[in-house]
């Protein structure tokens, strides 16, 4: 289809639902109705964590998986452009407006472990599609992460894939799902086609997505990059249950995204005016899961998970000969070594990360006395291989860990405690290996005070172990990176609060973070930190009433300081306080309308200071329940709907102008 007939035909649509709302008293059914905010608190939850569903994953309309998860408190974007560009930072730690990483926030899809280490001015290297998912997990700090791995001092984002069952709603056949997107700010197209069958026990699903962004610009139409980009990604997810309990169960997951990106600069930060020159850049992401439960028919006590993944990502990066400012053989910027022929040996270099882990774990459900348990316990075998690059030496990092998690429940009392045990094999040719190990986990639980209300906490200890990136520095071989984390917090869970047939939903948690033993971290002098400490405030809650209204609202407040040689710095991967409201209405399951703000406050104590502002969203969802039009789904968002100029004060660039997004969905 033509670009402008795609974007005709959703500009029309969008018409359509702006004038649907007169008709809606006409057409839906008003009577009290059981009404969910856009995301639930998760209020029995001992731990930080926020879950992003599929609707409201449609609902945001994201580019990129960066943007998809910036909504929820203590997570903040190093910019958000492209994928290749952006990256995520939690609680202070992750992306750097330097690095798309410091491996202490992990990133896992369907299972398998994604991300890398310090590749010089790239993103998270979370190349994939938001279409692809079905929830979004983010754990923010170490509760709850220990059984998925270590060092994650900043939290966790784990991504779920749709599955066929997501649209045959359990029922034999053949579904077919279109959508088209599009959105005005750099002309940006979508289409992204799944297919899902199933037939008694087996189900399969496939699906096909490409994304086109354009040129970008800010609120005072000036472009956010050179250039655009191109998204292809498609996946196949299957599932066979069989026995005679249906207690056996085999699933894969494949899945593949890749970006071509020609003459593009290679900071994709955009923070050194071009010193580094452009390059031809070749992403690629592939993603293998395959996974076999067991579920015994006649006990509690053995759930069983064998998973096999394997992560492949890969960049192959060409400079551009004549396109760096400093491409001089007198070397004008200053720039240590020169541009060598062929170009700046940082900038024409290739990385690939290969990740295969093995993972076997139980979840056994059992009663001891008074208390109630869940108890999952494990071992996980993983083997990452970093090819050899210009800046970024190539090894081998192999690990064995052992886990154990134990969720009891004792009346009033929920405690949670979770042990991890892990060891590595790391090196490279001409850098030796070296060998180390950690204990680390914690406890959280939580106190049922009544009335809706709960106590809420935990404290933890966790280890970052060498990585690959610093083959180069012995002395960091065997120094692993340590931190400890506490929070307090309390939930309300409850109804007939402002008015009768409503409920409300809030969590409050304080935690405070402390790193020492810092490998990762310079201060602006360039010497090392020696310790780091965050703490902060989040909150979250949501009111919904059986008229249909809604209300969601989240907010953060965070400070960082880091201190060497008896002097203190403010932490510079601190985000400015912020908060967000989304204000809403819903007719049933037909009509979604609503607004948000999202606001932030001046951060002048930071070495770059940044203005607060306050952005304007607004969006409209459109689902007929029967006739000809049933099973279409219409959205439309305007995003920074008063065209405000800002920057988010991690970010290295402005933040997109005025952006009108309009898709179009139907399900066959």
């Amino acid at each position: 289809m033509p670009v402008q007939s795609l974007r005709a035909l959703l500009m029309c649509s969008a018409a359509g639902l702006i004038a649907m709302p007169a008709l809606a008293q006409e057409t839906v059914d008003l009577a009290p109705i059981t009404v969910n905010s856009k995301r639930a608190v998760q209020v029995d939850e001992s731990t930080s964590e926020t879950v992003v569903d599929e609707e409201e994953i449609k609902d945001r309309q994201a580019a990129t998986i960066a943007e998809l998860v910036d909504s929820v408190p203590g997570v903040n974007l190093i910019n958000g452009g492209s994928p290749v560009g952006s990256g995520i930072n939690i609680r202070g730690f992750g992306a750097t407006g330097t690095y798309g990483t410091d491996q202490k926030v992990g990133i896992q899809v369907g299972g398998a472990k994604k991300g890398s280490e310090e590749l010089y001015r790239i993103g998270t290297q979370l190349y994939t599609d938001p279409t692809l998912y079905r929830e979004a997990v983010v754990k923010r700090g170490m509760g709850g992460t220990f059984e998925y791995g270590s060092g994650n001092f900043g939290g966790l984002l784990l991504l779920e894939p749709i599955h066929a069952s997501d649209l045959t709603k359990g029922e034999d056949g053949f579904r077919l799902r279109q959508t088209l997107e599009y959105s005005s700010n750099g002309d940006g197209l979508v289409s992204s086609t799944i297919g899902a069958f199933q037939q008694g026990n087996l189900e399969v699903l496939g699906n096909y997505t490409y994304r086109h962004m354009g040129i970008t610009s800010d609120g005072d139409g000036v472009a956010r990059s050179s250039s655009g980009y191109d998204l292809p990604s498609w996946l196949i997810n299957g599932r066979l249950t069989f026995g005679d309990a249906d207690q056996h169960k085999i699933s894969l997951l494949l899945s593949e995204t890749s970006t071509d990106e020609r003459d593009v600069p290679y900071d994709t930060f955009g923070t050194t005016g071009g010193s580094f020159g452009n390059v031809d850049r070749q992403t690629e992401d592939r993603t293998a899961v395959l996974r076999y439960d067991f579920d015994a028919p006649d006990t509690e006590l053995v759930n069983l998970r064998v998973e096999l993944s394997y992560s492949d990502q890969k960049i192959d990066q060409e400079y551009v000969a004549g396109s760096s400012t400093c491409d001089d053989p007198a070397n004008p910027c200053g720039l240590t070594g020169g541009f060598p022929a062929g170009g700046f040996a940082s900038v024409n270099a290739d990385h690939r990360y290969e990740t295969t882990g093995l993972l076997i774990k139980n979840t056994a459900y059992l009663d001891t006395g008074m208390i109630a348990h869940e108890l999952r316990t494990g071992i996980e075998y993983t083997h990452r291989k970093r090819l050899d690059a210009n800046s970024a030496p190539g090894g081998v990092d192999k690990r064995l860990a052992l886990f154990v998690v134990d969720d009891m429940s004792m009346g009033n009392f929920t405690l949670s405690p979770e042990l991890r045990y892990e060891t590595q094999e790391i090196g490279g040719s001409g850098y030796g290996t070296y060998n180390n190990s950690a204990l680390m986990g914690g406890v959280s639980g939580t106190v049922d005070l009544g009335g809706g209300f709960k106590l809420l906490g935990g404290a933890w200890y966790n280890e970052n172990l060498p990585i690959l990136d610093d083959l180069g520095t012995p002395a960091y071989m065997t120094q692993s990176e340590k931190a400890t984390t506490a929070e307090l917090g309390f939930s309300y869970d409850g109804g007939d609060v402002i008015a009768a047939g409503d409920t409300l939903a809030l969590k409050v948690v304080a935690y405070r973070t402390h790193m020492w033993d810092v490998t990762s971290y310079t201060t602006p002098t360039r010497a090392p930190y020696e310790t780091v400490d965050m703490k902060g405030v989040e909150l979250e809650a949501s009111w919904s009433h059986t008229s249909g209204l809604y209300v969601d609202f989240n907010a953060n407040i965070s400070r960082g300081t880091g201190a060497a040689s008896g002097t203190t710095y403010d932490w510079s991967g601190i985000p400015a306080d912020t908060a967000q409201i989304s204000v809403g209405k819903k007719w049933g399951e037909t009509f979604d309308l609503s607004w948000e703000v999202v606001a932030a406050a001046d951060m002048t104590r930071a070495t770059t200071p940044t203005k607060g502002y306050a952005v304007h969203n607004l969006r409209a969802v459109y689902r007929p329940q029967d006739g000809a039009l049933d099973g279409t789904e219409i959205r439309v968002g305007v995003e920074n709907l008063f065209d405000r100029t800002y920057r988010p004060h991690l970010a290295t660039r402005n933040a997109n102008g005025r952006t009108l997004k309009v898709s179009l969905a139907k399900t066959f």
